[in-house]
């Protein structure tokens, strides 16, 4: 389930687009100014944020541009009821994904939330770091306080499943065809193995893991 950050200062729009969005089967947060949002887009792993460019405060050029300045990579979809060319060239150039005029259908929102969800989906650099570890796509390598870590093939690909899904919750039948491949047989309980193994070479803490998580009754979420 995706999560998206909706930044919109009308109830009844901010309302409309959350039912929008539960019914699209994505999970929303509201929020109605330009402060809070670059909060929450900060302390929170969404993975899309749609911004109305009106807001009180900070409007949604500037949130756009702080969020980019800090290096926030999180898909943003501007919400504008400006038509002029310039105002939505101003907000890719500040780092937006895409926009949406206004008055827009449900249907169109949802086909681009889908397609830039879809683009920025794995994307990833060729060398991930989280903690004091580094991941190498290109070598498929692992190092920990700069020592090279041993792990297996089948380790590797699930820590590269789950850093390209970095912040959702993956059911282990997710990660089983992410990472095993849908044809193969294996056991659920395989993951956990896995998982118990790569805690053991990332973690400071193994027993109490900051980055691979367990979510009761659900799956596993990367952190990282």
């Amino acid at each position: 389930m995706a999560r998206i950050l909706i930044v919109e200062d009308e109830p009844n729009i901010a309302l409309g687009l959350e039912d929008d969005l539960i019914l699209e089967g994505y999970e929303g947060e509201v929020v109605g100014d330009g402060e809070t949002a670059c909060r929450r887009a900060r302390e929170e792993n969404f993975d899309l944020i749609l911004l109305d460019i009106m807001l009180p405060g900070k409007d949604g050029y500037e949130v756009c541009r702080e969020l980019r300045r800090s290096g926030l990579k999180t898909p943003i979809i501007i919400l504008t009821a400006k038509t002029q060319e310039a105002e939505k060239v101003l907000g890719l150039e500040l780092g937006a994904d895409d926009y949406v005029t206004k008055p827009f259908s449900p249907l169109e929102l949802c086909a681009r939330i889908k397609a830039v969800l879809r683009r920025s989906e794995g994307d990833v650099p060729d060398i991930y770091r989280f903690g004091t570890c580094e991941v190498n796509f290109s070598r498929f390598e692992l190092f920990r306080d700069g020592e090279l870590v041993k792990v297996t093939p089948q380790e590797f690909k699930l820590l590269a499943a789950f850093i390209r899904h970095r912040g959702r919750v993956l059911s282990r039948d997710q990660l089983l065809d992410l990472a095993w491949g849908e044809d193969a047989f294996v056991i659920d309980r395989a993951v956990d193995s896995h998982i118990t193994n790569l805690r053991k070479k990332i973690e400071p803490d193994p027993g109490e893991p900051r980055y691979l998580i367990n979510v009761r009754g659900v799956g596993y979420r990367f952190d990282g």
